[in-house]
């Protein structure tokens, strides 16, 4: 007869396994069977964040995968429709960068001369390019992916020489994800909501790009700029200056105006023959102290001196008076850089800028050094510099707001890379963010006398989220949408569930606080706006469909129309003026790449084109995706351009997730050397433990990635489980066990088999609970417990001698069908998280064997578990759990006077907390003996007085920073009350109140401390009520059972070590000189014998084909040989 299972091997290659699994799926078409399984069954939807086709994928992407895998997996199992589709973010700077440096281009100059002296055919090949990476990294990645077991309808071999729009997985560089984003700006301008303005923008001089709101947000570093202090003279008033301190030395050449807050006080302070002015509040301040102090600061720079202490050291000061900030406003003053060309040019600077400011009235048609002077600002603060603000409205983007607010004129003296243009000296062709430019501003400031002071201050700057290069601020004209009507997306919010629930807050808060949404990007690679200008009269208009644009095109279609809509060919498409009917070209701008994440709600459910179909799938049920930043980014755009579209929410539970760090906790960085390639770990600690690390860790923290925290998962839960299934496939193939045969109701089965069975519905009745709440760890911490110390530890470890006998029995087969029915239910939980290998168990548990073919293919095929109610018996499961807990009681007692559980003991009193806890004990009694090794197990009455005496004492560490001076009355109030009165009013309440001196002081569990009082040579040992004594001494005869014990571990190691079967029996020898452990051996030889597979004992040593080891048992010498048998003895 062919065995039922396969024999398993408790050493084990697990990703070597997932590979054969792998294999395997493809070779059955396993998923496309489910799929198939699955038709026209309830759907739930599932919208994949697309993930950024740039790069390998990392470690980190592996979290939210495995989320969305895991829920998809288990809403199959429970018989539903997915669409499976996975998507592919394609656009945007993040490719741009690294197709540069693949090119070893450094400018936008140098991508426009990629083809030389033609800038057409360049961008076209730079376009080219960038959709060549994302199609490599797309395969990459796909092929990643399915390596972690992420179940989605991949494009196969075919698929990729078709265009994106036919793909199985969507990109978001196609044609329909492009068009779909034309017609949701169509819709924002025919509301009047799109609108083009300049504006002091964060800006990459690398990447000559503006940096929209939202993402610069995700590039600050900590660094250190040399800060100064610079004295500005003013005017009419000899040897009088405003103090002014800044970051950004090279924005003083475009100074305009100061700011002071009107209702601070101001200081008049005179140092070294000069007056200066500056904050009452800030003179003696200890500057970024809290900082220094934290650590949180830049190596190599000293902590920062106050005003004070730089004018004491720099020849003293007096203090004259003080004034409020309102006597200073209109003051005139003299600018560091008044020489400079650009400071003398009407309405500002450049001539362009200066041009628009005057027709908008941003201010006068003056020169800027022509209206220095002070102005108010509620904004300016004590918290650092001077509280006097130098304000440069083409160099800050608060500086220009307030600029229009006051009417000064602005100047703006940077090219798009961060050059100083024409117009300032011998500042002109250098950049702002070189050092040797810093140094020039200094030593020209120095030359003229103006430099007070420089440092080296630490803080957190903006960076080019891409290529890392620090920020600056350009005054730009870039395109916007008016977020006017952010509360219609606040609406929607609501009508979302938010995990973690504070996300929905955050989201709020984003919303209330955020600007108009920069939509442009003066760029090559990305969604060409369709916004076109009217060359004549500058009027716009925003296209909202290929159909619509092949309409009005009058020039460029024939060349545009087999392209998609990107640049260089789009640029071609001229249309008619809706206004003044001349010629109108597209802006050369490209879109915020949020755009395109934030329309694939719409654009891959066909909304344009089969409005059936997406009404089918919208909204989604699930999406996930880290975050930290996706509240400012893709959630934040799903909500937005959805409100926009439809007013609804696009989706109904969004699980947000935290970052993965290093096992230390630190970011993962490759130039740190702590990085994890996803291959890596895979190939090392196989996706099935990545993935439950993942699904069991609390997703509203970061978790701490490794191979450490892997090993410990592994150990303690997944070896657990597969030695379990292990055990039970190895003795069921030796004994010919039938699953399928009549089995022994479950009514007559012993109490340990019931008891399993019904925790296993507690089990199930978790993870239908917490999956459908999205809440798998909740589930995962659940299995673990199940797993590791009620099937592992109990259950398998106290049923083995129930395998063993070589009779076949009920009891026998009630075991084996117990344990077969858990197993199987178990591969069946775990499935959505751990798809490989409860594949492989399911294989064999319920595969192997041609009666069997006609069972699911693949596990995820099988139907999710359902509580058999019939199984539930909740006094039993009661019972059992007060077991498992004065089992752990009773070793945690062993443990407190390091008597091994090996080592017999006479016995072990208890006083229960409860009549429950009662009813246990003298149910399990016997099992409670066996287990902790005890000849006696006693129930004591507390009616006859408390079974443990304690102490009790003030925990000082909790009392003193809460209670300071009043430590000695608790101490005194403390030693007057019965310690055991005590401890029974903090287990029932966790809370005593203290009279001390009239007052009522109340102290928790946490402010004490317990000491149990036992008799000699006895443990105590407490806990939530339940007190036990344990005897602690030990008789000879104990002490010679407890050495049987130990010799029997020793042989089951040399069996292990020799590569013997479980089913191997032996012959054993045992050579000793100590007449004691002689004793012990010889005196429980039968129980040796039995637990040890030994058939025969032999008084001379073996010869030298036995396995031999030498031990210490009890300080004792032993040699232990042994050897299989090979015929009958």
């Amino acid at each position: 007869m062919q065995p039922s299972f396969d024999k398993v091997a408790t050493e084990v290659d697990f990703p070597g396994l997932e590979r054969s699994i792998l294999d395997f799926w493809q070779r059955t078409q396993a998923f496309e069977l489910l799929r198939k399984k699955n038709h026209d069954k309830p759907k739930w939807s599932f919208l994949d964040g697309p993930i950024t086709a740039n790069n390998p994928m990392g470690v980190h992407h592996a979290w939210g995968r495995t989320y969305k895998d895991t829920y998809s997996r288990y809403f199959a199992m429970t018989g539903h429709e997915l669409r499976y589709q996975n998507g592919f973010d394609c656009q945007g700077l993040w490719v741009e960068v690294e197709v540069e440096k693949e090119l070893g281009l450094r400018s936008k100059q140098d991508i426009e001369n990629l083809v030389p002296d033609n800038r057409f055919a360049s961008i076209d090949r730079f376009v080219a390019l960038c959709k060549e990476r994302v199609n490599k990294f797309a395969r990459i990645q796909t092929e990643q992916s399915i390596r972690l077991g992420y179940w989605m309808d991949w494009d196969r071999d075919e698929d990729w020489l078709k265009p994106p729009d036919e793909r199985r997985s969507y990109f978001t560089m196609s044609e329909e994800n492009n068009y779909t984003i034309w017609s949701f700006l169509k819709k924002c301008h025919e509301r009047g909501l799109v609108y083009r303005a300049y504006d002091s923008m964060p800006w990459c001089p690398r990447c000559a790009v503006g940096i929209s709101q939202m993402e610069m947000h995700e590039g600050y570093q900590r660094v250190a700029h040399r800060a100064v202090f610079v004295r500005f003279p003013l005017r009419g008033r000899p040897r009088e200056n405003l103090l002014i301190w800044t970051t950004t030395p090279w924005t003083l050449t475009s100074n305009v105006a100061v700011a002071v807050n009107p209702t601070l006080t101001y200081l008049r302070i005179r140092h070294r023959n000069q007056v200066y002015y500056l904050a009452k509040g800030t003179f003696t301040a200890q500057r970024l102290e809290d900082e220094f102090r934290r650590k949180e600061w830049v190596e190599g720079v000293p902590k920062l001196k106050s005003i004070e202490q730089i004018f004491k050291e720099k020849g003293g000061y007096e203090i004259l008076g003080e004034l409020s900030g309102t006597e200073m406003l209109e003051w005139p003053y003299d600018g560091p850089f008044d020489e400079f060309e650009a400071q003398g040019h009407p309405g500002g600077f450049s001539a362009e800028i200066a041009d628009v400011a005057v027709k908008q009235k941003w201010g006068p048609a003056k020169a800027a050094r022509e209206i220095h002077k002070v102005i108010p600002w509620d904004a300016v603060s004590e918290a650092e510099g001077t509280g006097i603000v130098h304000i440069a409205p083409g160099c800050g983007k608060e500086d220009f707001a307030l600029g229009k607010q006051e009417g000064l004129v602005p100047i703006a003296p940077l090219d798009e890379t961060g050059i100083f243009l024409p117009g300032f000296g011998e500042l002109e062709g250098r950049s702002a963010v070189d050092p040797a430019t810093v140094d020039w501003i200094l030593a020209n400031l120095q030359q003229k006398e103006l430099l007070v002071a420089v440092e080296h201050y630490p803080h957190n700057y903006p960076h080019c989220w891409r290529c890392k290069t620090e920020l600056l601020f350009r005054l730009v004209d870039e395109w916007f949408i008016d977020m006017r009507w952010r509360h219609a997306i606040m609406e929607i919010c609501y009508d979302a569930r938010w995990i973690p629930d504070f996300g929905l807050q955050r989201e709020l808060d984003w919303l209330s606080n955020m600007g108009d949404w920069m939509i442009s990007k003066k760029r090559y690679w990305g969604l060409a706006l369709p916004i076109w200008v009217c060359d004549g009269c500058g009027a716009f208009d925003v296209i909202g469909s290929r159909e619509e644009l092949k309409s009005r095109a009058v020039a460029g279609w024939e060349r545009f129309e087999r392209h998609s809509p990107h640049r260089p060919w789009l640029d071609l498409v001229k249309i008619r003026c809706g206004k003044c009917n001349g010629m109108a070209s597209r802006i050369p701008d490209v879109g915020n790449p949020w755009l395109d994440a934030g329309i694939v709600p719409y654009s891959t459910l066909g909304y344009n084109r089969d409005r059936e179909y997406w009404e089918k799938w919208f909204p989604a049920d699930f999406v996930t995706e880290s975050f930290p930043g996706q509240f400012r980014n893709w959630f934040y755009a799903l909500l937005a351009m959805s409100a926009l579209m439809e007013g609804r929410a696009p989706f109904r539970v969004l699980l947000g997730h935290a970052i993965v760090r290093d096992e230390k906790g630190e970011e993962m960085h490759k130039s740190k050397g702590n990085a994890i390639p996803f291959e890596e770990s895979a190939e090392k600690m196989g996706v099935d433990v990545m993935r439950w690390m993942f699904c069991r860790h609390n997703p509203a923290n970061n978790i701490n990635f490794g191979y450490g925290p892997a090993d410990e998962i592994r150990n303690r839960f997944v070896l657990k489980l597969w030695n379990s299934y292990a055990f039970f496939c190895n003795y069921a193939r030796l004994d010919g066990f039938d699953p399928e045969s009549a089995g022994v109701p479950v009514g007559e089965r012993p109490d340990i088999d019931r008891w399993i069975l019904s925790d296993l519905q507690l089990l199930i009745r978790t993870a239908r609970r917490e999956f459908e709440n999205y809440n798998v760890m909740a589930f995962c911490l659940a299995a673990e417990t199940f797993v590791a110390e009620k099937l592992s530890n109990w259950y398998v470890r106290r049923n083995r001698r129930r395998f063993w006998k070589s009779e076949k029995s009920k009891d026998k087969s009630a075991a084996y069908q117990t344990l077969h029915t858990v197993l199987t239910t178990l591969v069946r939980l775990l499935a959505p998280v751990m798809p490989f290998l409860t594949e492989i168990m399911y294989q064999n548990l319920e595969r192997s064997g041609n009666e069997k073919a006609a069972r699911a293919l693949s596990i995820h095929h099988c139907n999710f578990p359902e509580v058999d109610e019939s199984l539930m018996d909740a006094e039993l499961s009661a019972d059992m759990e007060a077991l498992l807990r004065l089992v752990s009681l009773g070793s945690a007692a062993r443990n407190s006077v390091r008597i091994k559980v090996r080592q017999p003991l006479a016995e072990m009193v208890i006083q229960p907390a409860n009549d429950s806890e009662r009813h246990a004990i003298q149910r399990f009694a016997d099992q409670i003996s066996e287990e902790l090794n005890l000849k006696k197990v006693s129930l004591h009455d507390p009616a006859e007085g408390p079974l443990l005496r304690y102490e009790i004492s003030p925990n000082l560490k909790t009392i003193g920073p809460k209670f300071g001076e009043r430590v000695k009355e608790i101490r005194t109030a403390l030693a007057a009350l019965d310690p055991n009165s005590l401890v029974a009013k903090l287990q029932v309440g966790g809370k005593i109140g203290l009279d001390c001196a009239g007052t009522t002081v109340i102290l928790d569990e946490n402010d004490v401390l317990l000491r149990t009082k036992a008799p000699d040579g006895w443990a105590g040992l407490s806990d939530h009520g339940t007190q036990l004594l344990l005897d602690a001494r030990i008789s000879e005869e104990l002490a010679r059972e407890g050495m049987a014990r130990e010799v029997v571990r020793h042989v089951q190691e040399l069996r292990k070590k020799s590569g013997l079967e479980m089913e191997d029996r032996i012959i054993l020898y045992f050579g000793t000189d100590a007449a004691a452990l002689r004793r012990a051996v010889e005196g429980h030889s039968s129980y040796i014998s039995a637990e040890t597979l030994a058939v025969k004992w032999v008084s001379e040593p073996l010869d030298g084909n036995a396995h031999a080891t030498s031990v210490k048992v009890d300080g004792h010498p032993l040699t232990i040989q042994l050897r299989k048998v090979t015929t009958a003895i």
